[in-house]
């Protein structure tokens, strides 16, 4: 049976009520699993794809919500006085769970006309607008969760934008001095940007997966595509990175983002990389 329940902004206990039985405020959307993305923040999602989060019950930002299993009964109604204090929406339909965020600009409370078979006005009562789309589903069955925009979702499950994560000081000073990297131009770890942290952050994640073998074909891809835009000492195989820009070419060089078109040979950079 479907429901709707709110979580509610308060500390007590009960935290979760129900709204509304038998009705879903979504449609069912159609998302193949198979071809989600696994969160990368520097992959731009086409119009239909959806980033996921596998094995999410197991993650340490799953709520306790889904962790245990549903049962309606368990959960008091909403009382009108707590309505104004909704954190967020879960849509319980076909064993799935859909979410919305709730923010103050999605309550409503003015005069508006209705048009059905005859024009009537209805006087300001309170309203939640319900979005066409929700910001994540989570398939029980997979244990997957799926949403569009993490920065929405974050109040939602504390803790998921660890997935975002930018490198610490620590963790750049560390990438700064792999072997195949020389500083110049006193370029330090306070010069390196916030979006290359980020990035830091998943090519440490590369390189730890890396063998020497593969460590030395990566150097020469990079310095392949990047001759006129990086130095590399053939001698020392090192880049020299004296700015943040060239500390972005390697990077995305450690991501493999460079490819060149099997029709006119032209050499390109991949801005979302998606495996097929």
């Amino acid at each position: 049976m479907d429901q709707v329940l709110a979580k509610v902004k308060r500390k007590k206990k009960k935290q979760y009520f129900k709204l509304i039985s038998d009705e879903a405020l979504f449609d069912v959307i159609g998302v193949d699993l198979n071809s989600c993305v696994t969160y990368n923040p520097d992959h731009n999602l086409d119009e239909d794809s959806w980033f996921k989060v596998d094995h999410f019950s197991h993650k340490s930002f799953c709520i306790d919500f889904l962790k245990n299993k549903f049962d309606s009964k368990d959960y008091d109604d909403l009382t009108k006085d707590q309505f104004s204090k909704i954190a967020y929406l879960i849509s319980v339909q076909g064993g799935e769970f859909y979410f919305q965020k709730v923010t103050p600009g999605l309550f409503i409370k003015r005069k508006t006309l209705v048009f059905g078979e005859t024009a009537k006005l209805e006087k300001g009562e309170n309203r939640l607008v319900v979005n066409p789309t929700p910001d994540a589903v989570y398939f029980a069955k997979t244990d997957t969760l799926v949403f569009r925009n993490l920065a929405t979702i974050s109040s939602i499950f504390k803790g998921i934008d660890e997935l975002y994560k930018e490198a610490t000081d620590n963790e750049v000073e560390s990438f700064l001095a792999e072997s195949f990297i020389e500083l110049s131009d006193s370029y330090c770890v306070k010069n390196v940007s916030k979006p290359n942290r980020k990035r830091i952050g998943l090519a440490m994640a590369t390189l730890q997966a890396m063998s020497a073998d593969d460590k030395k074909l990566m150097l020469s891809y990079v310095e392949g595509y990047c001759k006129e835009k990086l130095s590399f000492d053939h001698k020392n195989q090192k880049f020299e990175i004296s700015s943040d820009k060239e500390l972005k070419l390697l990077l995305y060089g450690i991501e493999q983002r460079f490819y060149t078109t099997p029709f006119g040979q032209e050499k390109r950079l991949a801005n979302s990389v998606q495996a097929i």
